[in-house]
Order: structure tokens, then C-alpha cells, then sequence
């Protein structure tokens, strides 16, 4: 067997939230109606997407996308941590750990990737108008998708892979799943050469891509500012001010876990900041796009009336 589960028996020990007993029953009750509205806001803008033709777009098409990620990304971690909070089993197994680092790695680096196609996307609707459903072909729009796809799980198995690769030394691990700082707190050696690869590889999909988007969002911002007409400029904004306020949701609470050396990782502080990207981050894009969208708000209103119509 690898490095990864040396002395580890059948799996490892989840620590959760145990430290404090008193917020258990708290954090459960407050998970779950987050998971659940998560569930249903994102299903919901889906179903929108494809129901509504007025969202056959680029932007809806992207955003589909958007969503069955975060319904994926949540659902990678959340259910794990609901049995242990509720329950006495606190263990996860080893292939489980595995899978769960691994998927919830290549979701999150898609995610990463998904919202600079979306800023692109943006990009061309406000700077190129007249050029924007010829850049923003369908094709061009499901080849972009597969890139976000491939080259996130791309990034995550090679992160998981070096990971595997690490000697552990121990099977309790602090924090409510498998994530990488966490696991690499439990190496049994100094192990700067792959810390350092692994390192540049969440570099990678966590700087790289806001520097992307913001020097989109600086054009956009240009070209906006030039259009006379004031309801145009309130249009513009109104769309792109929802992508950017979901990015920087996203990457301002990646940046803490995966921008650090592992020595100077806080578990404690770890937890909470997880909770938000895992549970609270999902649970909002969906409301983010839906309350600053005319658009999905009047398909909302026209499924929800086709609904009554037909009783």
C-alpha cells in the first residue's frame, strides 16, 4: 500500500466539531436547512434554464453549470458531516477519504475555472455586443465547459496522487472532512519538495484565475462607463455585479486554507472557514443570481404560473 495510508488501518477519524459539544446540535440544525435550501435553489435554477428559451444564453448555460457544481461540491462533504454531528460513528474509511479529497479537489478547481469562462463570457456581452452571439457559439460555449471540467479534475488528480504519495502518521483527522492542509498537517516527514509542487498547483487555480477575471472586469468597467444610457449601464452592472460578488465569495474563502504553509494552518479556524465555502457559498449563488436577475425572476414567475393555470 502507498505512503498515503501507512499505519492507518481502515480509515481515519473525524474529529468535526466535537471540540465543541455545545454547538453540535446547533451546527446541525443550521447545516441541514442550508443543504436543503442549497438543494433546492440550485435544482430550481437549473430547471429554470432549461424550462424558460429566453435562458437558452451563454450566461444560463454557464450558470447550469455553475450550480450543479456547487450541488456536487456541497453534497461532497455535507452528508458526511450531517452522520457525524447526528451520530456516534465519526469515521470515514480510507478509499472514502480518497474520494472525497479527489472529487471535492476537481470540483472546486472547476469551479475556479467555470467562473473565468463566465467573466469571459461577460467580456464579450458588454464589450463586443455586436460580435457576441458569433464569439459565444454554442460550440465554443460547450468546449469552454469541458475545459473548466477536465482541467480542474486534471488538477486534482495531481494534488490527490502526490498526496497518496505522503507517509501519515496518524489517523485522527481535526477538521469535518478530507482536506488537503489537514491531511498534509498529519505527514510523518519534513516533505518541502511535494508541500512546494502541491503548493504551485492550488496556486495555480486560486491566483491565476481572479488576476484573469479582474482584468476582465477592468475592460468591462471601461466600456461600461461609455454607454450613455443610464438603464444599460444599470443592466450591465446589475449582471456583472452578481458574477462578481459569487467570485469573490468563492476565492476570498479558498484563499485562507490553500494560500499557506501547512505549519501555519489553524485547524480551528479551518473548520469555520470550510463551513462557509462548503455550505453557506452554495446555498447563495443561486439567491445572488435570482434576487439581482429580472430575467429569472420573470421565469420564475412564468413556470410558477403555468403551475397554477394547469390545477
Amino acid at each position: 500500500m502507498g505512503g498515503f495510508n501507512t499505519s492507518l488501518g481502515d480509515g481515519f477519524l473525524l474529529v468535526g466539531f466535537s471540540d465543541w459539544p455545545q454547538l453540535e446540535l446547533t451546527l446541525f440544525v443550521f447545516i441541514l436547512t442550508f443543504y436543503f435550501l442549497t438543494l433546492i435553489g440550485n435544482t430550481t435554477l437549473i430547471a429554470l434554464s432549461r424550462l424558460d428559451v429566453q435562458l437558452h444564453t451563454p450566461m444560463y448555460f454557464f450558470l447550469c453549470h455553475l450550480s450543479f457544481l456547487d450541488l456536487t461540491f456541497t453534497t461532497s462533504s455535507v452528508p458526511q458531516l450531517l452522520i457525524n454531528l447526528h451520530g456516534l460513528d465519526h469515521t470515514i474509511s480510507y478509499g472514502g477519504c480518497v474520494a472525497q479529497l479527489f472529487f471535492w479537489l476537481g470540483l472546486g478547481s472547476t469551479e475556479s475555472v467555470l467562473l473565468v469562462v463566465m467573466a469571459f463570457d461577460r467580456y464579450a456581452a458588454v464589450c463586443r455586443p455586436l460580435q457576441y452571439t458569433a464569439i459565444m457559439h454554442p460550440r465554443l460555449c460547450q468546449a469552454l465547459a469541458l475545459v473548466s471540467w477536465a482541467g480542474g479534475f486534471a488538477n486534482s488528480l495531481v494534488q490527490t496522487g502526490l498526496m497518496m504519495a505522503m507517509p501519515l502518521c496518524s489517523h485522527r483527522l481535526n477538521h469535518f472532512f478530507c482536506e488537503l492542509p489537514v491531511l498534509l498537517k498529519l505527514s510523518c516527514k519534513d516533505v518541502e519538495r511535494t508541500e512546494a509542487k502541491m503548493f504551485i498547483s492550488r496556486a495555480i487555480i486560486i491566483v491565476i484565475p481572479p488576476a484573469l477575471i479582474l482584468g476582465s472586469y477592468v475592460h468591462i468597467a471601461r466600456a461600461v462607463l461609455k454607454v450613455r444610457s443610464e438603464a444599460g449601464r444599470r443592466k450591465a452592472f446589475g449582471t456583472c455585479g452578481s458574477h462578481l460578488l459569487v467570485v469573490s465569495l468563492f476565492f476570498g474563502s479558498a484563499m485562507y486554507p490553500h494560500l499557506q504553509p501547512s505549519h501555519g494552518y489553524s485547524e480551528s479556524k479551518g473548520k469555520f472557514v470550510a463551513l462557509f465555502y462548503t455550505v453557506v457559498t452554495p446555498m447563495l449563488n443561486p439567491l445572488i443570481y435570482t434576487l439581482r436577475n429580472k430575467d429569472v425572476r420573470g421565469a420564475l414567475r412564468k413556470v410558477l404560473g403555468r403551475g397554477r393555470d394547469s390545477e
